[in-house]
């Protein structure tokens, strides 16, 4: 999954996109409103990490922006602003969730994966195609009910990618996309390295490729 963070405090913007990281998500950083729109008209991203008070443009008129657009990317307002009536502008402005500074990453976090879960139109915790199963917030794999496999972050982040929309094909690039973000150096065979070893752990039929085209996971049963 690919995470844009706009945020202008640099302390605040490194620990997030830092945890973020860390927790397999594909994290670039922009720090005002003008160049987080100039970002999203030519890149996609899966979710936005919006502040309020940013130089340039402020958070509630970028949220404007974005949904003026008709950008239906999922967002959610990280803010120390806790007045009802910023609150009311951002949700009814078209923000996913509104969360207050300062909190807890793992609550973030949970927050993020429920937003994703709803605009996914999935309330259910688990990505599945019926055969394979993948929990985002554990990281662990099952397939078929057997023992469960904890993956390292990249397999994770590949892996979700195509399990959110099963019977869809994803080309290098696109995985690529979702996996690396900016700054981060990547390989030529990084992708089929990531599918070799995701195989391996979980059977060689779990990522089927479609020569010249990409790979994908089956609809299931």
């Amino acid at each position: 999954m690919r995470v844009l963070l706009v945020e202008d405090d640099h302390m605040i913007g490194e620990a997030i996109q830092g945890a973020l990281r860390d927790a397999s998500y594909a994290a670039d950083w922009i720090k005002n409103g003008k160049s987080a729109l100039a970002t999203l008209a030519c890149q996609h991203y899966d979710l936005v990490l919006l502040d309020l008070g940013l130089p340039g443009k402020d958070g509630l008129d970028v949220l404007t922006s974005i949904r003026a657009e008709n950008n239906l990317v999922p967002l959610l307002i990280i803010t120390a602003r806790d007045g009802l009536d910023d609150r009311l502008r951002g949700l009814d402005g078209g923000a996913d969730d509104y969360v207050l500074k300062p909190f807890e990453m793992a609550e973030l976090m949970a927050r993020m994966r429920a937003v994703l879960r709803r605009k996914g139109g999935n309330a259910i915790p688990v990505l599945s195609n019926g055969l394979l199963s993948l929990d985002p917030a554990t990281r662990v794999a099952t397939v078929n009910g057997q023992s469960p496999v904890q993956l390292s972050n990249r397999e994770f982040a590949l892996l979700q990618a195509l399990l959110v929309r099963p019977g869809a094909i994803l080309s290098r690039s696109e995985l690529e996309d979702r996996i690396y973000g900016w700054g981060d150096e990547v390989e030529s065979n990084a992708v089929e390295y990531l599918i070799h070893a995701l195989r391996r752990k979980l059977g060689s039929d779990a990522i089927k490729n479609v020569r010249g085209v990409g790979w994908m996971v089956s609809k299931g049963a």
